[in-house]
């Protein structure tokens, strides 16, 4: 990156780190950190609307739907996380060239499931073999975010339901003693108010959202956790121009790091959001905000 890095054997030691800490696989450890957090940005909002639709469907009166939401809540919590990647991801690809080869190749005389082996059309590959490599990596990345989304979502549900129960069914008397129908007491009345309730379990499962990103690397994105691996293992002068031993324990150590502090940055911002929330309410949060002011 750097004029003086052409020659590693010739630089001292600042210089060496300086150079060593800017060739292109670090620059896709980098990268991969970007990754994360858009991965994050863009899952948790989708992991919300996945948990705020399947509360509401689990409380609704119409019983299909209702039985749909509870299903949906039960099944994903009761696989673990890892077993539902693998399958999912698996299952929704295959489902997604099916489509398309059916679509595209109707004149296909072969059987699709041949054995163990799916096979389809070339042009229902997803994404097309020629395609670029960026295209591969978000077509995989977008998988990533809709099977986090899905997890994610089944949990957010249930904290959701719960916390929509514990609003004072009293309220949601008053406001339809008032003429408010269903629609208008569960958009004015319920929805403002379950927040409260349901802010300290969405507060872990973001934690263990954030925690969970390693398992981008199940779904074939290169991580974090990945480069971290590949960069910190021990490199002789036959592969690299920046021979080193087995470094991994300090690259560890700084995604232990990198961690701590977002994890951290996560929890002033999530307490500041709980204070906004509770001023006000009939809650304990409320109250110690009404004495503390008083």
């Amino acid at each position: 990156m750097f004029p003086f890095c052409a020659d590693p054997e010739q630089l001292d030691s600042l210089r060496w780190t300086l150079c060593y800490l800017t060739t292109g696989k670090h620059m896709n450890l980098y990268w991969s950190v970007l990754t994360v957090l858009v991965l994050l940005g863009i899952t948790a909002p989708v992991a919300l609307s996945f948990g705020f639709a399947g509360a509401s469907a689990a409380r609704s009166a119409f019983a299909p739907l209702r039985w749909f939401g509870k299903t949906y809540i039960a099944l994903v919590r009761g696989v673990p996380d890892i077993a539902f990647f693998l399958f999912f991801v698996i299952a929704l690809d295959q489902a997604i060239e099916y489509v398309r080869h059916r679509v595209l190749c109707p004149d296909w005389s072969e059987p699709v499931r041949q054995g163990n082996d799916f096979v389809v059309c070339q042009a229902a590959k997803m994404p097309l073999g020629e395609a670029p490599q960026w295209v591969h990596e978000t077509y995989g990345f977008f998988i990533a975010v809709l099977t986090f989304a899905i997890v994610f979502g089944a949990f957010a549900a249930n904290v959701l339901f719960g916390a929509m129960r514990a609003v004072p069914h009293a309220q949601l008397e008053t406001a339809a003693a008032y003429g408010m129908s269903t629609r208008q007491t569960f958009w004015r009345v319920l929805v403002p108010q379950m927040w409260v309730y349901a802010l300290p379990g969405l507060s872990n499962l973001w934690m263990v959202l954030i925690k969970a990103t390693p398992l981008l690397f199940l779904l074939g994105v290169e991580d974090i956790v990945y480069w971290a691996r590949e960069l910190g293992g021990s490199k002789t002068p036959r592969f690299t121009d920046y021979p080193h031993g087995d470094w991994r324990m300090w690259y560890f150590l700084g995604l232990l790091v990198f961690y701590l502090a977002f994890t951290r940055v996560s929890e002033i911002a999530l307490d500041r959001l709980m204070k906004r929330l509770t001023h006000g309410q009939a809650t304990a949060g409320g109250e110690a905000q009404r004495k503390a002011a008083a």
